[in-house]
């Protein structure tokens, strides 16, 4: 990839997502490209990184509001061009978003397994 600004439509191929989805990032305060003087988004190959980042994220089970809540952050997940602050308490914040998720995550598994158990002991009844 170039250092040559991209529409939205060519950046959204370069991170592997659709100009809808980097428009509502944008929306969501993700995502904050320079315009043009026409008003037209120019991506570069930093924005490419970053949405890249997000759907990282967004993979692994973090909620669009969990990544904004650390947008300020991503720099300290290696995007470039994201500007960088204090990282002792930046780490922190984007950890404690990593941890609140996970224990989302292991509260949602119980609840299910609970709920799984309870029907194969029903069946077992039956």
């Amino acid at each position: 990839m170039t250092g040559v600004a991209m529409r939205i439509g060519d950046a959204a191929a370069a991170a592997g997502t659709t100009p809808r989805a980097l428009r509502f990032y944008e929306q969501r305060g993700l995502l904050d490209p320079p315009r043009t003087a026409a008003g037209q988004r120019e991506y570069g190959p930093d924005d490419v990184a970053r949405v890249r980042v997000v759907r990282d994220l967004l993979s692994l089970g973090l909620t669009v509001e969990d990544v904004r809540a650390v947008a300020d952050r991503l720099h300290l997940l290696g995007v470039p061009g994201c500007e960088s602050g204090d990282e002792g308490g930046a780490g922190h914040g984007a950890g404690g978003v990593a941890a609140r998720r996970l224990a989302a995550l292991d509260a949602e598994i119980g609840r299910l397994t609970r709920l799984r158990d309870a029907l194969a002991a029903r069946l077992a009844e039956g």
